[in-house]
């Protein structure tokens, strides 16, 4: 099982995953005086005060936990390479949630800055992509040694 590029790449996808979770993915600058504006998944943390806004974190948890069963499904490639698909979606769900609401609220509150951590669900489905791509050539190579048999 952990021999398989495959899962690498799924276990480096969820170690991006849950580094996003921890780690602020935006600020946001005042116009006027005040002090600044952090953003992680889970929230908005502004003046010693937290705003939920968990739609984000939602979706990371979800993502997570399906590469997590992803893993362990190494003997079904057909289902672990449809999940690799779903997180992917999922992922880029993420990113048009994020950009709306950077877009559309964020902006009109002050000057927007990008986290880091904002990049890491983007390495997170290039991982997922090299993932799905090791696993149909698995399948590929166990087809074609079927026929030989």
């Amino acid at each position: 099982m952990i021999q398989r590029k495959q899962t690498i790449y799924l276990l480096l996808a969820l170690a991006a995953l849950i580094a996003c979770l921890c780690l602020p993915i935006g600020r946001i600058e005042p116009r006027a005086m005040g002090v600044d504006s952090v953003w992680y998944n889970m929230g908005l943390f502004r003046d010693g005060a937290f705003t939920a806004r968990p739609m984000l974190f939602v979706d990371l948890v979800v993502v997570g936990v399906l590469a997590f069963v992803d893993i362990f499904l190494y003997r079904k490639r057909k289902i672990q390479a449809q999940l690799c698909s779903v997180n992917i979606v999922l992922t880029l769900a993420w990113y048009v949630y994020y950009a709306i609401t950077v877009f559309s609220v964020f902006q009109t509150n002050g000057t927007f800055h990008f986290g880091f951590a904002a990049c890491l669900p983007f390495v997170a489905i290039i991982l997922f992509v090299m993932a799905r791509r090791g696993i149909i050539a698995d399948e590929k190579l166990v087809k074609s040694a079927d026929r030989i048999r």
